[in-house]
């Protein structure tokens, strides 16, 4: 059963959400203000965390930095207003790893969800056991731990993060069209899970850049290439 840790101040929207996901099969912690979701957050207990932006006295972003200090792994979904784009951005940018728009349908957010668990199985089946890492150049990527080894240190991944690189280091060399990139780690494909996935690549770029012989090239209008040399 996925624990999520939800944090959301509107009553009625929560009770719903709660009551929905519970009859669901998930198991859901649920808290009030931020500061109070802050002060509970224990690392490695939450398959899922989903923040709602605008929360009373610790709002979503600064939340979002407090785990991200204690806890690299779990996936953090932002909920966000209707046209805020800048919320979207910045959210990414702190570490979260997608973001959901009010007002959303239950079914939309079970999907996101779903796409979530589905990702940690092919982070799972990326290394057929537990003690293989994916080589990349010098570079070694642990995928059960999140974490990528270079000859500068250790870098800690987000889950994102990590199942965007074990998908391009599956399969070094090749066009990977940014359709089928989004289809199987996001569950689609728009406009702005396409952003998403640029500020991802962007992020991986700077951890590469340890090894001169390894670098994601951008093909314009058609996908990715994670070249090794």
């Amino acid at each position: 059963m996925a624990h999520i840790f939800y944090v959301e101040d509107d009553e009625n929207l929560s009770f719903i959400t709660r009551e929905n996901l519970e009859l669901g099969g998930f198991e859901v912690s649920h808290f009030v203000t931020g500061s109070a979701a802050a002060a509970a957050y224990k690392p490695g207990v939450y398959d899922l965390a989903i923040l709602d932006v605008m929360l009373p006295e610790l709002d979503g972003f600064e939340l979002a930095r407090r785990i991200r200090q204690q806890d690299t792994q779990v996936p953090i979904l932002f909920l966000t207003a209707r046209g805020q784009k800048e919320d979207r951005i910045a959210g990414l940018k702190l570490g979260a790893d997608d973001y959901l728009t009010k007002p959303f349908s239950l079914e939309e957010l079970t999907l996101k969800i779903q796409v979530f668990l589905r990702r940690s199985k092919v982070l799972h089946e990326a290394t057929p056991s537990p003690n293989q890492w994916l080589r990349i150049g010098a570079l070694q990527l642990d995928v059960p731990n999140l974490t990528l080894h270079t000859p500068e240190g250790t870098n800690s991944l987000t889950q994102r993060e990590a199942a965007v690189l074990a998908y391009l280091a599956s399969r070094p060399n090749q066009v990977l069209r940014r359709e089928a990139i989004l289809k199987e780690l996001w569950g689609d494909d728009d406009y702005f899970m396409g952003r998403s996935l640029d500020v991802f690549i962007s992020r991986l770029r700077k951890y590469l850049a340890a090894d001169g012989n390894v670098n994601i090239d951008t093909l314009h209008g058609v996908g990715f290439r994670l070249n090794v040399r």
